[in-house]
């Protein structure tokens, strides 16, 4: 059973698709399906239910799929061991994160690639539940989620700061003059929000409701680039994590302004597979993670 086909499987376990496996892994489609069928023959089993297309694995192939899957990631973690006792850390390092996580997600993958300028960060914008699967599924080597609200199963966490809200405003809007507002006053304004299948979502629909109000959201996007978009028109508003304004500031013409009654926090962190021994490019990362001060950078901004 070679590494390459089982490579090629994982592939296909996270394309659901031939052709794009095939793509994903740099090969023709004929080569990755005569590897698939190397692995039936070797195991005797049909791993795929297929017509002229991919359908779904068998129950034979998601076992395989599982181990598979753990075998890829121990193989690159092994040569990140290897290339350790050189004095030297390649391969890649999967991270994803949230999304109100990105803004400042550079002022932790900074000083990783600076440190280990031979090791590859691919960085993806996933919400927490999907986070939580796909370190499961070994597709992901590293999370920047929340802690606390929605806690995750399976990980070691290490806290980089408390999230802390704002509310981004027309300057000659309703709340001109004003230096805070409070949750229950501004459930009227007209918002632009992240969809409801974002945690940062929830959490603001979930004190919304503690104060007795809920959020009028008139639009809605899955997308941080989208919602700063509308809020640089200067006409939209929007409660946003504190930690946007590190990367744009206070747009002209706009008011970020604190909001309170009640006063609310949650702790975003690292989060990775609780396993032993940790792969180096995942100690490596949680390393520079500790040394940084993301709070001093979020609160100079704001």
């Amino acid at each position: 059973m070679q590494m390459r086909h089982l490579r090629y499987l994982v592939a296909l376990g996270r394309e659901r698709h031939f052709k794009r496996a095939a793509q994903r892994c740099h090969v023709t489609q004929s080569t990755l399906s005569a590897a698939i069928r190397q692995l039936e023959t070797e195991l005797e089993v049909p791993l795929i239910e297929r017509d002229r297309r991919f359908k779904a694995f068998t129950a034979e192939g998601k076992v395989l799929l599982e181990w598979a899957a753990r075998m890829v990631a121990e193989r690159e973690a092994l040569g990140q061991r290897i290339g350790a006792l050189r004095g030297t850390l390649s391969g890649s390092l999967s991270i994803g994160a949230v999304p109100t996580a990105l803004p400042t997600i550079g002022l932790l993958t900074t000083p990783v690639s600076e440190a280990h300028p031979g090791l590859t960060l691919r960085i993806l914008s996933r919400t927490s539940n999907e986070i939580q699967r796909l370190l499961e599924e070994f597709e992901l080597d590293v999370g920047i989620t929340y802690l606390d609200n929605e806690p995750m199963h399976g990980v070691e966490s290490h806290p980089l700061y408390a999230e802390r809200y704002i509310l981004l405003t027309p300057r000659d809007g309703p709340f001109q003059g004003r230096e805070r507002v409070t949750w229950r006053e501004i459930a009227d304004t007209p918002l632009c929000l992240l969809t409801p299948d974002m945690q940062n979502r929830r959490i603001l629909d979930a004190i919304f409701a503690g104060v007795g109000r809920r959020a009028n959201a008139h639009a809605e996007t899955n997308s941080v680039m989208t919602l700063c978009s509308h809020i640089r028109t200067g006409r939209w508003s929007s409660v946003l994590a504190r930690n946007f304004l590190w990367v744009f500031g206070t747009p002209p013409d706009m008011l970020a302004l604190p909001i309170h009654e009640p006063q609310c926090s949650f702790s975003v962190g690292v989060v990775y597979r609780r396993q032993d021994p940790v792969p180096p490019a995942v100690r490596a990362f949680v390393a520079c993670a500790r040394d940084v001060d993301i709070e001093t950078a979020i609160d100079g901004a704001t």
